[in-house]
């Protein structure tokens, strides 16, 4: 059987009518299908009714999702965003206690743009809220093109950890990403690990020390897997940390 692989999901407005629904971008779904192996299972941002418990006995690894929407400054300690800034309270109420549960668990982790935000907040650490509004940063934030290969091409370099899980993919020590942020990592999380940095000392790739697999990258790979080695091969190896626990279990189970 398959692996079940959770995918975060933000609550967004649709219709007419402007009804709140629980969302995730198709381009997870399909990295889940169709590189990580496992069936995707959304989680929902139904806020403090998430059952976390029930969520870490069902699946096998998760995926914590990029968005449009800010992680709460209260939970950092940060200053009120702007009126216009967007939020998901519902969203954070189950994104960053699932994080802290998965990793103590042991169960695989890929944390994707603001699921990166959400593991440095969860485990500790504090965000910038626009990043490029600080001086000698450049602008990681979305290119407003109606052409999607100008949005999410890659747009800067990275200077890659050597020896580190991105490195053993990468096999070098630059490659270039895509940046659609304006949130970024201030005060890093103790547990966290510094993975990949762009030229501007923005932290985009991390791990968290002395846990499994449960890593965070800064940028959005789940766009151009079909056609960029690097970047299926960081859903690759979240697929071979689903397969190597899940086999564990397996073989526990047995003796």
């Amino acid at each position: 059987m398959k692996p079940l692989i959770g995918i975060s999901c933000c609550t967004k407005l649709f219709g007419a009518f402007g009804m709140p629904n629980h969302a995730a971008s198709n381009t997870y779904v399909r990295a889940t299908d169709l590189v990580v192996g496992g069936v995707p299972i959304l989680v929902p941002a139904n806020g403090h009714n998430a059952d976390i418990p029930t969520l870490l006995a069902r699946l096998d690894g998760i995926i914590f999702t990029g968005s449009r929407s800010n992680v709460q400054p209260s939970l950092y300690d940060g200053s009120p965003h702007p009126d216009d800034t967007p939020e998901d309270a519902d969203r954070d109420a189950v994104t960053l206690p699932l994080i802290r549960a998965a990793i103590e668990a042991g169960l695989p982790v890929l944390a994707i743009c603001r699921g990166l935000q959400e593991m440095n907040v969860a485990l500790g650490g504090s965000l910038h809220q626009r990043l490029q509004d600080l001086q000698g940063r450049i602008d990681h934030s979305t290119p407003m093109s109606p052409l999607s290969k100008v949005r999410t091409g890659k747009s800067h370099i990275i200077t890659v950890t050597r020896g580190s899980w991105l490195h053993h993919i990468t096999g070098g020590d630059t490659i270039s990403v895509n940046s659609l942020h304006n949130q970024g990592i201030d005060r890093l999380a103790p547990s966290l690990v510094v993975d990949g940095m762009a030229p501007d000392r923005t932290i985009e790739a991390v791990h968290v020390n002395a846990a499994g697999f449960a890593v965070g990258v800064q940028w959005h790979p789940e766009y151009d897997w079909e056609h960029d080695r690097i970047s299926r091969g960081i859903f690759e190896a979240f697929g071979a940390a689903v397969e190597a626990r899940l086999r564990g279990a397996l073989s526990a189970a047995a003796e």
